[in-house]
């Protein structure tokens, strides 16, 4: 089934949670947890997400290389700016699924749109 998701003038958060939910397939009456749900989630019109000023400069993603000063912090502003609107969304949902071997075949089944 494929659910479609208008961002408009909601938070990130309640976006990415909603279709994390979706993703993971707790709206199948068969949820399993160690199945990736055929379902598909459209979020429609990313660019239009309401994003405060701060989180746009306090928050941010981080990344650790592994090596010694390997780690680096990056605001969701300056995120925007590189890679779109689409990378940040995409990260957030996908620290929202569950660390193992299907997070990246349950992402494959996520769309999104300007």
């Amino acid at each position: 089934m494929q659910y479609i998701i208008d961002a408009t003038g909601k938070k990130l958060g309640r976006v990415s949670s909603e279709a994390a939910s979706i993703l993971r397939g707790k709206r199948d009456t068969g949820f399993a947890p160690n199945k990736v749900s055929e379902d598909t989630v459209v979020i429609e019109n990313i660019s239009k997400l309401d994003l405060s000023e701060r989180r746009l400069e306090d928050e941010g993603f981080v990344t650790y290389s592994g090596y010694p000063g390997g780690l680096k912090h990056e605001t969701r502003g300056h995120l925007i700016g590189r890679r779109g609107m689409k990378e940040v969304v995409m990260r957030t949902i996908r620290g929202m699924l569950p660390r193992n071997k299907l997070r990246d075949q349950m992402l494959k089944h996520l769309t999104m749109k300007d």
